[in-house]
Protein backbone atom coordinates (compact mmCIF):
# COMPACT_ATOMS: atom_id res chain seq x y z
CA UNK A 1 0.00 0.00 0.00
CA UNK A 2 1.09 3.57 -0.62
CA UNK A 3 2.27 5.56 2.41
CA UNK A 4 0.06 8.09 4.15
CA UNK A 5 1.38 11.41 5.48
CA UNK A 6 -0.61 12.99 8.32
CA UNK A 7 0.03 16.76 8.35
CA UNK A 8 -1.02 18.48 11.55
CA UNK A 9 -2.48 21.94 12.02
CA UNK A 10 -1.53 25.05 13.99
CA UNK A 11 -1.74 23.45 17.44
CA UNK A 12 -0.83 19.88 18.33
CA UNK A 13 0.26 16.73 16.47
CA UNK A 14 -1.69 14.44 14.18
CA UNK A 15 -0.13 11.20 15.37
CA UNK A 16 -2.56 9.72 17.90
CA UNK A 17 -2.04 5.96 17.87
CA UNK A 18 -5.82 5.50 18.14
CA UNK A 19 -6.06 7.09 14.68
CA UNK A 20 -2.85 5.80 13.13
CA UNK A 21 -3.46 2.17 14.10
CA UNK A 22 -6.66 2.12 12.06
CA UNK A 23 -4.72 2.93 8.87
CA UNK A 24 -2.79 -0.35 9.03
CA UNK A 25 -1.33 -1.85 6.86
CA UNK A 26 -0.50 1.44 5.11
CA UNK A 27 2.84 2.93 6.21
CA UNK A 28 2.06 6.18 8.04
CA UNK A 29 4.36 9.20 8.29
CA UNK A 30 3.53 11.78 10.97
CA UNK A 31 6.16 14.50 10.60
CA UNK A 32 6.69 17.14 13.26
CA UNK A 33 6.55 20.23 11.07
CA UNK A 34 9.23 22.88 11.39
CA UNK A 35 8.83 24.53 14.79
CA UNK A 36 6.94 21.59 16.31
CA UNK A 37 7.82 18.60 18.48
CA UNK A 38 11.33 17.43 17.68
CA UNK A 39 11.72 20.50 15.44
CA UNK A 40 10.56 22.99 18.10
CA UNK A 41 13.96 24.71 18.09
CA UNK A 42 13.58 25.83 14.46
CA UNK A 43 14.23 29.52 13.91
CA UNK A 44 10.77 31.10 13.39
CA UNK A 45 12.22 33.12 10.52
CA UNK A 46 12.61 29.84 8.58
CA UNK A 47 8.95 28.92 8.89
CA UNK A 48 6.83 29.33 5.76
CA UNK A 49 4.36 27.18 3.84
CA UNK A 50 7.00 26.49 1.20
CA UNK A 51 9.51 25.41 3.85
CA UNK A 52 6.94 23.11 5.44
CA UNK A 53 6.21 21.54 2.05
CA UNK A 54 9.92 20.87 1.58
CA UNK A 55 10.08 19.37 5.07
CA UNK A 56 7.15 17.04 4.40
CA UNK A 57 8.74 16.00 1.12
CA UNK A 58 11.97 15.13 2.96
CA UNK A 59 10.05 13.15 5.59
CA UNK A 60 8.20 11.18 2.93
CA UNK A 61 11.41 10.56 0.98
CA UNK A 62 13.09 9.27 4.14
CA UNK A 63 10.25 6.86 4.90
CA UNK A 64 9.40 5.79 1.35
CA UNK A 65 11.93 7.02 -1.24
CA UNK A 66 10.31 7.90 -4.55
CA UNK A 67 6.85 6.70 -3.53
CA UNK A 68 3.60 8.46 -4.21
CA UNK A 69 1.80 9.41 -1.02
CA UNK A 70 -1.70 10.01 0.26
CA UNK A 71 -1.74 13.35 2.10
CA UNK A 72 -4.06 14.02 5.03
CA UNK A 73 -3.98 17.67 6.10
CA UNK A 74 -5.94 19.10 9.03
CA UNK A 75 -6.67 22.85 9.15
CA UNK A 76 -3.35 24.60 8.49
CA UNK A 77 -2.05 21.18 7.47
CA UNK A 78 -4.65 21.23 4.71
CA UNK A 79 -2.94 24.29 3.24
CA UNK A 80 0.41 22.49 3.35
CA UNK A 81 -1.10 19.35 1.77
CA UNK A 82 -2.58 21.31 -1.12
CA UNK A 83 0.66 23.24 -1.61
CA UNK A 84 2.57 19.93 -1.64
CA UNK A 85 0.17 18.51 -4.24
CA UNK A 86 0.67 21.62 -6.36
CA UNK A 87 4.46 21.45 -6.28
CA UNK A 88 4.83 17.67 -6.43
CA UNK A 89 1.85 16.29 -8.37
CA UNK A 90 3.84 13.24 -9.43
CA UNK A 91 4.36 12.33 -5.77
CA UNK A 92 0.75 12.91 -4.68
CA UNK A 93 -1.69 10.00 -4.87
CA UNK A 94 -4.57 11.84 -3.21
CA UNK A 95 -5.38 14.57 -0.69
CA UNK A 96 -7.77 14.28 2.24
CA UNK A 97 -8.44 17.87 3.22
CA UNK A 98 -9.84 18.06 6.77
CA UNK A 99 -11.24 21.56 7.17
CA UNK A 100 -8.18 23.03 5.50
CA UNK A 101 -8.20 26.74 4.75
CA UNK A 102 -9.73 27.63 1.39
CA UNK A 103 -9.69 31.39 1.97
CA UNK A 104 -8.61 34.05 4.44
CA UNK A 105 -12.03 33.67 6.07
CA UNK A 106 -10.96 30.19 7.21
CA UNK A 107 -7.79 31.65 8.73
CA UNK A 108 -9.61 33.96 11.16
CA UNK A 109 -7.75 32.58 14.20
CA UNK A 110 -4.42 32.71 12.38
CA UNK A 111 -5.19 36.29 11.32
CA UNK A 112 -5.82 37.27 14.93
CA UNK A 113 -2.59 35.67 16.10
CA UNK A 114 -0.61 37.14 13.22
CA UNK A 115 -1.49 40.65 14.38
CA UNK A 116 -0.45 40.07 17.98
CA UNK A 117 2.98 40.63 19.45
CA UNK A 118 5.20 37.71 20.41
CA UNK A 119 4.52 38.37 24.10
CA UNK A 120 0.77 38.42 23.53
CA UNK A 121 0.84 35.08 21.72
CA UNK A 122 3.04 33.66 24.49
CA UNK A 123 0.59 34.80 27.16
CA UNK A 124 -2.37 33.29 25.28
CA UNK A 125 -0.62 29.94 24.90
CA UNK A 126 0.45 29.90 28.55
CA UNK A 127 -3.12 30.66 29.65
CA UNK A 128 -4.39 27.73 27.58
CA UNK A 129 -1.68 25.45 28.98
CA UNK A 130 -2.74 26.41 32.49
CA UNK A 131 -6.36 25.49 31.73
CA UNK A 132 -6.52 22.74 29.10
CA UNK A 133 -10.13 21.94 30.01
CA UNK A 134 -11.05 25.55 29.34
CA UNK A 135 -9.22 25.41 26.02
CA UNK A 136 -11.26 22.37 25.05
CA UNK A 137 -14.53 24.02 26.05
CA UNK A 138 -13.63 27.12 24.03
CA UNK A 139 -13.25 24.81 21.04
CA UNK A 140 -16.62 23.20 21.65
CA UNK A 141 -15.16 19.98 23.06
CA UNK A 142 -16.48 18.50 26.29
CA UNK A 143 -13.46 17.80 28.54
CA UNK A 144 -12.82 14.24 29.68
CA UNK A 145 -9.70 12.90 31.36
CA UNK A 146 -8.56 11.40 28.08
CA UNK A 147 -9.20 14.57 26.09
CA UNK A 148 -7.50 16.72 28.71
CA UNK A 149 -4.39 14.53 28.42
CA UNK A 150 -4.47 15.00 24.65
CA UNK A 151 -4.98 18.74 25.07
CA UNK A 152 -1.97 19.00 27.38
CA UNK A 153 0.13 17.21 24.76
CA UNK A 154 -1.20 19.41 21.96
CA UNK A 155 -0.57 22.67 23.80
CA UNK A 156 2.97 21.62 24.73
CA UNK A 157 3.79 20.54 21.17
CA UNK A 158 4.92 23.97 19.93
CA UNK A 159 6.31 27.22 21.36
CA UNK A 160 4.50 30.52 20.96
CA UNK A 161 7.07 31.66 18.42
CA UNK A 162 6.06 28.80 16.13
CA UNK A 163 2.35 29.54 16.55
CA UNK A 164 2.91 33.16 15.56
CA UNK A 165 5.21 32.30 12.63
CA UNK A 166 2.81 29.68 11.24
CA UNK A 167 -0.17 31.99 11.66
CA UNK A 168 1.60 34.68 9.65
CA UNK A 169 2.68 32.15 7.02
CA UNK A 170 -0.89 30.91 6.55
CA UNK A 171 -2.32 34.41 6.26
CA UNK A 172 0.32 35.36 3.70
CA UNK A 173 -0.09 32.18 1.62
CA UNK A 174 -3.87 31.97 1.56
CA UNK A 175 -4.17 35.69 0.89
CA UNK A 176 -2.18 35.49 -2.33
CA UNK A 177 -4.13 36.12 -5.55
CA UNK A 178 -2.84 32.85 -6.98
CA UNK A 179 -4.06 30.73 -4.05
CA UNK A 180 -7.45 29.86 -5.52
CA UNK A 181 -5.96 28.98 -8.94
CA UNK A 182 -3.47 26.76 -7.08
CA UNK A 183 -6.35 24.96 -5.35
CA UNK A 184 -8.31 24.57 -8.57
CA UNK A 185 -5.28 23.09 -10.27
CA UNK A 186 -4.84 20.49 -7.52
CA UNK A 187 -8.51 19.46 -7.79
CA UNK A 188 -8.13 19.07 -11.56
CA UNK A 189 -5.05 16.83 -11.30
CA UNK A 190 -5.49 14.98 -8.02
CA UNK A 191 -8.26 13.09 -6.22
CA UNK A 192 -9.29 15.36 -3.32
CA UNK A 193 -11.58 14.29 -0.48
CA UNK A 194 -13.15 16.85 1.86
CA UNK A 195 -13.82 16.04 5.52
CA UNK A 196 -15.61 18.25 8.05
CA UNK A 197 -16.93 18.03 11.56
CA UNK A 198 -20.70 18.52 11.69
CA UNK A 199 -20.46 21.15 14.42
CA UNK A 200 -17.78 23.19 12.65
CA UNK A 201 -18.94 22.78 9.04
CA UNK A 202 -20.80 26.11 9.00
CA UNK A 203 -17.54 27.93 9.68
CA UNK A 204 -15.63 26.18 6.89
CA UNK A 205 -15.76 28.32 3.75
CA UNK A 206 -15.63 25.60 1.11
CA UNK A 207 -16.58 27.06 -2.27
CA UNK A 208 -19.23 25.34 -4.35
CA UNK A 209 -16.72 24.53 -7.08
CA UNK A 210 -14.60 22.55 -4.57
CA UNK A 211 -17.59 20.56 -3.32
CA UNK A 212 -18.45 19.73 -6.93
CA UNK A 213 -14.88 18.82 -7.86
CA UNK A 214 -14.17 16.72 -4.76
CA UNK A 215 -14.22 12.94 -5.12
CA UNK A 216 -16.17 12.76 -1.88
CA UNK A 217 -17.40 14.99 0.91
CA UNK A 218 -17.61 13.39 4.36
CA UNK A 219 -19.15 14.99 7.43
CA UNK A 220 -18.44 13.46 10.83
CA UNK A 221 -21.39 13.65 13.20
CA UNK A 222 -21.18 15.13 16.70
CA UNK A 223 -17.65 16.59 16.37
CA UNK A 224 -16.11 19.95 15.65
CA UNK A 225 -12.86 21.27 14.21
CA UNK A 226 -10.65 19.33 16.64
CA UNK A 227 -11.98 15.96 15.49
CA UNK A 228 -8.56 14.30 15.84
CA UNK A 229 -8.59 15.12 19.56
CA UNK A 230 -12.31 14.77 20.20
CA UNK A 231 -12.91 11.43 18.44
CA UNK A 232 -9.59 9.92 17.26
CA UNK A 233 -11.00 6.46 16.58
CA UNK A 234 -13.91 7.80 14.53
CA UNK A 235 -11.48 10.02 12.64
CA UNK A 236 -9.25 7.03 11.93
CA UNK A 237 -12.14 4.98 10.59
CA UNK A 238 -13.19 7.79 8.25
CA UNK A 239 -9.65 8.13 6.93
CA UNK A 240 -9.31 4.36 6.51
CA UNK A 241 -12.55 4.25 4.52
CA UNK A 242 -11.43 7.05 2.21
CA UNK A 243 -8.01 5.50 1.70
CA UNK A 244 -9.61 2.14 0.94
CA UNK A 245 -11.74 3.77 -1.74
CA UNK A 246 -8.59 5.30 -3.23
CA UNK A 247 -6.86 1.90 -3.27
CA UNK A 248 -9.83 0.31 -5.03
CA UNK A 249 -9.95 3.03 -7.68
CA UNK A 250 -6.22 3.08 -8.43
Amino acid sequence: MLPVALIHGLIGPLSDTRTVSLLDPAPVVCPDLLGYGTEAGTDPARISIAAQVDYVRAAVDSAAPGARVHLVGHSVGGVIAMAFADRFPDRTASVINVEGNFALADAFWSAQLARKSRDEVHDLLEADRADPAGWLRAGGVEPTEERIRSAVEALAYQPATTVQAMARAVVEFTGRPDYEPLLRGVFQRTPVHLVAGARSRAGWHVPDWALTAAVRYSEIADVGHMVMLEAPEVFGRVLADLLSSEALSS
